[in-house]
């Protein structure tokens, strides 16, 4: 089977797309996972005063 080019370009460009799309959204699921971390570390610290 063979994919004709007009046909190609537009399947490659939304994988493309779709990919950085996913790295965003991995990205703010790791600076939100990093935050709640960070208020875990301060309430811990707050508690041990």
């Amino acid at each position: 089977m063979t994919l004709k080019p007009a046909f190609l370009l537009p399947l490659v460009a939304l994988t493309t797309l779709g990919a950085l799309a996913a790295c965003e959204t991995v990205e703010g699921a790791g600076e939100d996972i990093e935050a709640a971390g960070q208020a875990v570390g301060q309430a811990a610290e707050e508690a041990d005063d």
